[in-house]
This record gives structure tokens, sequence and C-alpha cells, in this order.
């Protein structure tokens, strides 16, 4: 009987000891469901900032863009990311994707069957790594995307850029009523992103302000038993007067403004604030806390806040001043390759940017010299006190020269010894004579001459959208040593040149002979600067002659058309445009022509220190529709491509060839690479061959693009060597669209092709 139990009990025991490993099985072969994404998908449009994703076969494609080397700028396609850093193949597999910081510059390379393009900057880049899930990290099963109506802020290159798609459209999509269907596709998006914010944000009372908002806006922190009429001030900042900007249209908003001393609310916005008033009572009713922040409210918060209400707070303080403006202004001021700006962001940080004293009106400047320049003070114990300040007279003599304004070059100080530290940056300074004054301020930090760390500080700090970087103007860092450096400079110098960053070099002096064993790079010039021609270089033999180069610097440092390290394929152009207006092509298809034109235009930098585009038409007859010199700005090179009326005629392609060439590229700016894009949709009346040779003999990349009956030997004559990779063809002009990538990318492979250094 006992040895009965005995066995009993020992079943029982195995039994739920097998049950015990078999469910601890099903747990351990619990795995992670990953998501699937298609070839096309971008990072930037998926929100989640970091994910496990599977690629499917077959992404290894040219119209799956990539920008970038190791690291990639948020509107590359993931799968075609992961191929290019050899993550995956082409037969697909899991990435495991992570969002970062943007870059001031993106290097293409050609890596396992992918052709990664350059990139000037972007707001947003990722990583990509094998699809192995972190230790301690949760990833998720399904992903959340951004609105498929409107491209998300994160992920939008040219939205929003004239009344042209942001991508490439079908004839169909052409550019009639575009206006209108713009507008609503902005009220779109404005809703979408709305609602976001609405979401990521319950506790904020009232409408949320239909602009990107995640990171702004404020997060309550008290609690008040009235509803508040005027926006709290800080207690150790004395209120200041506020004028109030007639709104093109009524904009709901969390707080109302004062009109000079007026507590009483505009009637467009009494039924707002009394419906925000009621959210806050209600909300304090269910315990929650939803009060409006009240001292600590940074400067940039009130200005969005009180932007939505359509007033604008004068702070009594402030570095960098901008007229009132209604929103559709404000829109067109935004440089198109800084996405994520909101229409009404001022641009302030909430420490830095606080200046002891208000700035005396802007001034333009010298508008022929826009550059964003660093110069990097040498602040090292090995320099001195009185060459320290000689230093400082020689910086405020150049910022003299160079006529600092917001049209033309702004100026910052990095003070570097053992560590570097922002003096000042791009936009604390909008005039010459507030800039000298504050490098007379500066005081000495003092250890030793690390410039290669400074270079790396600048690298990834100094050349910021919040620190005044204005994106079409190139980036330049002028380097100040006494001696020598006392770290490495080639490989941060190479980041920085990589990252289109302009390096000068001003040594003073040189390495006494028993410092010379010292020395760790005899040579760390010509490593650092962009090109070894010693334009990047200049040795004065001593600080008290450094006020002979100072006009010889400023004049360098403002040939922006010599400066190497800023030219990206997406920038460095000056692109004509040969258009067939024969009357083949009839009125529909010639619309569809101008919005490929427009479709290649909006992809590149332009203004005029950048890319550049010009236009001619042709038929028998040649008609210049503008030249490079006409339009300085994205919007306004579109509108004029989209006022290009139909003429109608025969077609003579190679007399159109000599007329481009004669017409827009003698009048190329030098150092910029002549670009003819020639469009056709038949075999020509005059020969093509002698005026396109001589257009690639007088330095023109000619490419030729076919249509319906175009010949393909006349394509092949049109276009520079090898025809191959400079030709297209296409059977029908609805094709047209599906060549602006490649075209784009043709371009852009060749530009990288070409030695920089």
């Amino acid at each position: 009987m006992r040895a009965t139990v005995i066995a009993a009990f020992f079943g029982v025991f195995l039994t739920c000891t097998y049950t015990a490993k078999e469910a601890t099985k099903k747990t351990k072969k619990a795995k992670l469901y990953v998501p699937q994404i298609d070839c096309d998908v971008k990072a930037g449009k998926i929100i989640n900032p970091e994910f496990i994703a599977k690629c499917p076969p077959g992404c290894q494609d040219v119209k799956h863009r990539v920008y970038g080397t190791d690291i990639y700028a948020s509107f590359s396609s993931v799968c075609n990311a992961a191929i290019h850093s050899g993550i995956i193949d082409n037969t697909g597999g899991k990435v495991l994707v992570q969002k970062v910081a943007g870059h001031s510059g993106y290097r293409g390379s050609f890596s396992n069957g992918v052709r990664s393009l350059s990139l000037p900057r972007w707001r947003e880049s990722f990583l990509v790594s094998e699809g192995k899930p972190r230790k301690g990290v949760t990833y998720p099963s399904t992903l959340e995307y951004s609105s498929s109506k409107s491209t998300a802020v994160k992920s939008a290159a040219f939205s929003n850029v004239l009344n042209f798609a942001s991508e490439p459209k079908k004839p169909e999509q052409d550019l009639k009523g575009t206006k209108s269907a713009d507008t609503a596709n902005t009220s779109e998006k404005a809703s979408d992103q709305g609602d976001t914010a609405r979401k990521e944000h319950r506790t904020t009372p009232g409408p949320t302000p239909a602009t990107e908002m995640a990171t702004t806006t404020p997060t309550p922190t008290t609690t008040t038993t009235e509803p508040s009429t005027t926006v709290p001030q800080p207690t150790t900042t004395p209120a200041a007067p506020r004028t109030t900007a007639a709104p093109a249209k009524a904009r709901p908003g969390l707080h109302r403004g004062r009109d000079m001393g007026s507590s009483s609310v505009h009637p467009a916005y009494a039924s707002v604030v009394a419906a925000a008033a009621r959210q806050v009572q209600a909300a304090q009713g269910r315990g929650q806390n939803t009060a409006f922040r009240g001292t600590s409210t940074s400067a940039s918060d009130r200005n969005i806040l009180l932007h939505n209400t359509g007033a604008q707070h004068q702070e009594p303080v402030a570095t960098f001043q901008r007229a009132a403006s209604s929103p559709i202004h404000l829109a067109m001021e935004i440089d198109s390759w800084k996405p994520g700006l909101s229409l009404f962001d001022t641009g302030f940080t909430s420490k830095e940017e606080l200046n002891p004293k208000p700035l005396e009106p802007i001034s333009q400047g010298n508008q022929n010299c826009k550059v964003d320049l660093s110069f990097l003070m040498d602040g090292s114990w090995s320099i001195g006190k009185r060459r320290f300040q000689l230093q400082k007279r020689f910086l405020g003599n150049v910022a003299q020269a160079l006529g600092i304004g917001s049209a033309g070059p702004l100026m910052g100080i990095v003070q570097y010894g053992d560590d570097p530290s922002t003096e000042f940056n791009l936009k604390t300074y909008a005039n010459s004579k507030d800039l000298r004054n504050a490098i007379e301020k500066i005081q000495q930090k003092g250890g030793l001459s690390n410039v290669g760390k400074a270079l790396s500080f600048v690298n990834k700090n100094f050349f910021l959208d919040a620190n005044g970087n204005r994106g079409g103007a190139p980036n330049v860092v002028v380097v100040m040593v006494d001696g020598w450096p006392t770290d490495r400079v080639e490989e941060a110098s190479r980041l920085a040149r990589e990252s289109g960053i302009n390096i000068f070099f001003v040594t003073v002096e040189a390495a006494a002979q028993s410092e010379k064993q010292n020395v760790i790079e005899p040579n760390f010039v010509d490593k650092a600067v962009c090109r070894t021609s010693g334009f990047y270089s200049i040795n004065v033999p001593s600080w008290f002659s450094l006020h002979k180069v100072v006009q010889p610097l400023v004049k360098r440092v403002c040939d922006t058309e010599r400066l190497a390290c800023s030219k990206t394929c997406l920038n460095a152009a000056d692109i004509g445009f040969v258009i067939d207006g024969s009357s083949s092509v009839g009125t529909g298809n010639f619309r569809t022509v101008l919005q490929f034109v427009a479709n290649i235009s909006k992809e590149f930098e332009i203004s005029d220190t950048d890319t550049r585009i010009g236009a001619v038409q042709y038929t028998y007859e040649q008609r210049l529709e503008f030249s490079f010199d006409k339009y300085s700005t994205k919007q306004d090179v579109l509108n004029a491509i989209k006022r290009i009326s139909y003429w109608s005629g025969g077609t003579s392609t190679g007399a159109a060839i000599s007329y481009a060439s004669e017409q827009l590229f003698s009048k190329s700016k030098p150092n910029k690479r002549k670009i003819m894009i020639v469009i056709t949709d038949g075999r020509s009346y005059d020969d093509v061959s002698m005026p396109a040779m001589a257009a690639h003999q007088n330095g023109v990349i000619a490419y030729s693009v076919g249509v319906a009956w175009a010949a393909p030997d006349e394509l092949e004559a049109i276009a520079s060597d090898p025809a191959k990779e400079h030709s297209f063809f296409v059977d029908d002009f609805d094709n047209l669209y599906h060549y602006v990538n490649q075209l784009i990318q043709n371009i852009c492979t060749e530009f990288n092709s070409q030695p920089r250094n």
C-alpha cells in the first residue's frame, strides 16, 4: 500500500515537472513578431524611434534612394540602406533601425551594389544593424507610420514647394489646378499633425496648433483655480509690452495677448478662451494637472503660443530680431533644406540666445559674401596674454572687414584649449559693431592646443539650424593656431570636410627648435584643409603681422565659388533645360514635360551661391525662358517653370543646343558644373552632333531625354560620354516621371566619382 502511494505521488510529481518544463519551453519559444516593410519605405515615414523590420527580396534598386554612408538621412529607403551597409542582401532579411540626430552632411559612396548619394544636411538620421533585439529593449510588433495623406515632417524633403507635388507625378496629375489641391493637402497635413500633437500631449488644454509641436508644447507644471486670461510672466523678468498683429485667419490658441496694456480679449478668440477655461476647470475636477506653465515658461514656448492667437510677443531682450510677417511670408522664408520647422518657429533656444542688451536694427551686411563662419580661437596658455589680445584685435578687424549682416556673412567664435566652448554662435550678433564689442570681452581659458578636439566639436555642435545655420550659405571654419596642435587633426578634419565644412588655417609662428620633437603632425595643415593648393592656409611669421592678412583672408573666405568642401551634387551646378515646344508635343504633353522639369529641379539646393536653374524652349526658333541669374530661390524657379507657355512649331534641336550654349552656359559661373538636359520628342530638322560636340568641348555635361519618335542615334550624339549613362528614352510622355530619380542619381554618381582632395 505504501509503495503504491509513493509511486502515485512520484507520478504526480513527474507530471507536474514535465508540465512546467513544457510551459517554460513554450515561453522560451515565444518570439518577437517582426513586421514587414516595403522596399520604398523611408525611415522618416516610421514614427518609432527604434524598431526591427523585415525587408522583402528585390530592394536593391536605384528607385529606392539612399543618402549617406554608415549613417543615413531619414528619407532614405530603409531596406536599400541596409543592403548598402551590408546588413542584408537583395534576398531581404531582418534589420534593426535606430533613429539618431540629423547631420550637417552625408557622404555618398558605392557599396554592396548600391550607390548612395551625398546630401548637404538633414534634420534626422538613422543607423542600421543586424536585426537582433538589443538586451532590455522592447520592440513594436506593429510599426506606427506618419499620415498617409501627407508626408510627415521628419521625412518630408521637399513638401509644400510651390504647386508641384512632392513626388514625381504622372501627367494626369499635371499642373492644372495644383494650387487648390496643394491648399487642400496643406489643410490635411495641418489636421493630421494637430491630431498627432493632441495624442502625444493629452494633458495640454485647448486646441493644438496645426503645426508640429511635439517637442515645443509647454509641459504643464502647475494647477490654477481660475482660468488665466494673460500669459504668466517669469518672476525674474519684467513684463514687456506686446503688440497684436492682425492674423490672416483666426487661429485658436491657448493664451490671449494684451494690446498695449488692454486686458480685453479680441472677439475672434473670446469663445476659444472661454472653451479653454472650461477645459481647465473640468480637468481640475478630474484631478488632472492641466494648467498652463507659469514662471518656468521659456521664451520660445511663449512665442509659439502667442503666434497661435495672432499676437506677437516682443521679448524685452533678443539677439535676433524678425519683422512681423504673415504666416505665408514666414513659410516662404523657410529654407526647403530645413524641414520640420514650424511656420511660427522663432529660431530661439531657451538659454544662450538671450543677450544682455537689445540689438541695433539688423544690418543686411555684405551680400556678396553670404557665408556662415566659425572662428576657432586659440585660448591655450602657450599663446600668452599679450598675443591673445592681438588675436582678439585681429578677429575684430576681420569682423569689420567682412561686413556682418543677415543677408551677408554671419560669424561665431569657439575658443579652444583643453576643451572647446562656444563664445557665441551665428545668430547671436547681426552686425559688425556688436560682434567686435563682444570679441573684446572674451577671456582666455588656457590649456593645451587641442585643435582636433575643437574641429570635432564644431562639426557636431556649431553648424546647427538652432544656432543660426542658414542652409544655403557655405559653412566655413577658420582655425587660429599658435605654433602647432597638441593633438591629431587629420581624422576630425576629414569628418568635417565630408560634412561640407570648408576649413582654413591661419598658423602664427612655428614650433621652436627645442619644441619640434613634440610636434605630433608636422604637416597637419595639409591633412586638414579642403585642398592642398595653398588657398586654404595662411602662415604668419609673427602675431604682430596679423593685420596684414585681414584682407587676404576675407577675400578667400568670401570666394564662395572656390569653397570646394561645401560643394555636393545637389548644390554645385548650373542646370539648363532645353525643352521641345514643337507642335508634335501638344499642350497636355507639354505640361507633363514641365512637371518633369519641376520634379528634377526641386531635388536640388537652389540659391545664388548653390545650384542655379535656367530654361530654353525651342521649335524652329529658340526662346530664353529664364537665365541662371534670374531666380535665386527654389520657389521662384518652380513658379517660373509653371509659367512657361507652350510655343508650337518645328523641331530644330541642334540650333537649340547652340543657342543654350551661348545664352545660358557661356554665362555660367567659374567652378560650376554645367549640366544641359535636352528633352525632345522627334528627329531634328538640323544636325545635332556638331552643336553637341562644341558644347561638350566647352565643359557642358549633356543629358538627352527622348520621347515617342525621338531618334536613338541623335540622343546618343547629344549625350556626353558614356552615352548609356547620359541618354534616356521613354515611349510615352506619361512615363517621363520614371527617369527623375535615375537622372538625378546619375548626376550625383558622376559628381561623387570626381577627386575631392
